[in-house]
């Protein structure tokens, strides 16, 4: 039998982030499988309720990029929710090439429902953690996020800046 050993020296850091997204969304699934929806309807409706205030919607490729969805992923789950009455969909005003979304009263009625569950659930991890180390938890978040960014999303974001 070989004596080989792995190459790796660190640990599995994707596996970890997925392992710790499982290990909060344990809280959070069963309340919105209470309201009827999917990980993926949620992560559209908070996208939505984010941006209520947009009198023109949302843009479903923003959607898609702040809501983590491929393209073809987020048109069945629009379909869904459109047909369950959570989202509306229009032609975009300033270029009808372009797609749409709000979410309907019915929706955002969710979204403040279950904030106020999902709030809870981070004032408990706060609790436990305490606000300082949380804290610290974001901002190295924020920081991977960055250090991995790839350089035209950069660029795209100081364009933005500078807008």
């Amino acid at each position: 039998m070989s004596d080989e050993t792995t190459p790796f020296i660190h640990r599995n850091l994707p596996r970890l982030l997925l392992e710790a997204r499982e290990a909060v969304m344990l809280h959070t699934r069963p309340s919105l499988r209470e309201h009827g929806l999917s990980d993926q309807q949620w992560r559209v409706l908070r996208v939505l309720g984010e941006h209520a205030q947009l009198p023109g919607g949302v843009e479903t490729g923003r959607v898609a990029r702040e809501a983590f969805l491929l393209g073809p992923s987020l048109t069945g789950v629009l379909t869904r929710m459109e047909r369950d009455g959570l989202i509306s969909r229009s032609r975009c005003g300033e270029d009808a090439r372009r797609t749409v979304v709000r979410a309907t009263p019915a929706g955002l009625k969710r979204v403040k429902s279950l904030s106020s569950t999902i709030e809870a659930h981070y004032v408990w991890m706060e609790q436990r953690l305490g606000a300082e180390r949380l804290g610290q938890l974001y901002a190295l978040l924020d920081e991977v996020i960055a250090l991995e960014a790839p350089a035209d999303a950069e660029a795209d974001n100081l364009e933005e800046d500078a807008a």
